[in-house]
């Protein structure tokens, strides 16, 4: 079994958003999380959808999957106060049907609108192999390190540095070994599954995604989202119209 477990909980506070979280604000008149719901969706290898929501925006997501007709969603979970939180209460949930070890769970951020199909078959592919899939992009600006912010004194070799991105697919044998030795270990607010698994001593194959699946946090993103949209109708339509001719 394959489960995509989403999580969007938060309330998108570097977005401005003046009240809506991010995930709701709409592209081409749907909302982000719908456009990065339909991917799995409509993805012939995942079974089931999971989604931790912001609690109080649970029965607005409800309609808005009734009223797009998005399929697979066994349920939506109550987020958190932090991101992990959200993600360790969609693991939970999914581990309540998803009981082989074998099985998969793709963790990915509500608010990826611009996935493809083969980012995702990639990652239930490499997961089925190695347990663990997390896509990267090689990082194309150099990194410096700082402590303040201020002051630098240390660099990194930029060709050694990777940006993450989701879906992060695991076993459910790994997610829940993982989680299990985070609060054993009393480690609470990891940036993302992938940066717990190597804070556990755990490492994690990675591959190359795409660096069009970017997640939407800040207004610029929203605005790439939309530039990105609208040229992909046009070349839709002037395909249209060079088929008519």
């Amino acid at each position: 079994m394959v489960t995509a477990m989403l999580f969007a909980g938060g309330v998108g506070s570097r977005m401005n958003a003046a009240g809506k979280p991010k995930q709701f604000m709409e592209v081409g008149g749907k909302p982000i999380i719908i456009h990065t719901m339909e991917h799995f969706a409509t993805h012939k290898e995942v079974d089931k959808i999971v989604v931790a929501c912001k609690e109080d925006w649970i029965d607005y997501l409800k309609g808005l999957v009734e009223k797009f007709e998005v399929k697979k969603l066994h349920s939506i979970v109550p987020g958190g106060e932090t991101g992990f939180d959200s993600i360790h209460n969609g693991v939970v949930e999914t581990a309540s049907f998803s009981t082989k070890p074998d099985d998969i769970i793709l963790i990915c951020d509500g608010v990826r609108p611009i996935l493809t199909e083969k980012l995702i078959t990639d990652c239930i592919e490499l997961t089925r192999k190695h347990g663990t899939a997390v896509p990267v992009t090689p990082s194309i600006d150099s990194l410096l390190y700082s402590e303040d912010g201020d002051m630098c004194e240390k660099s990194y070799k930029r060709s050694s540095m990777y940006v993450t991105q989701a879906p992060q697919g695991y076993t459910m044998e790994k997610i829940l070994w993982a989680h299990s030795e985070a609060e054993k270990r009393g480690i609470l607010n990891p940036v993302s599954s992938s940066e717990l698994f190597i804070e556990l001593g755990h490492p994690v194959k990675l591959y190359i995604g795409d660096r069009r699946n970017i997640k939407v946090t800040t207004p610029e993103d929203l605005d790439m989202l939309r530039a990105t949209y609208f040229y992909e109708k046009f070349k839709q339509l002037a395909r249209e119209e060079i088929n008519e001719e």
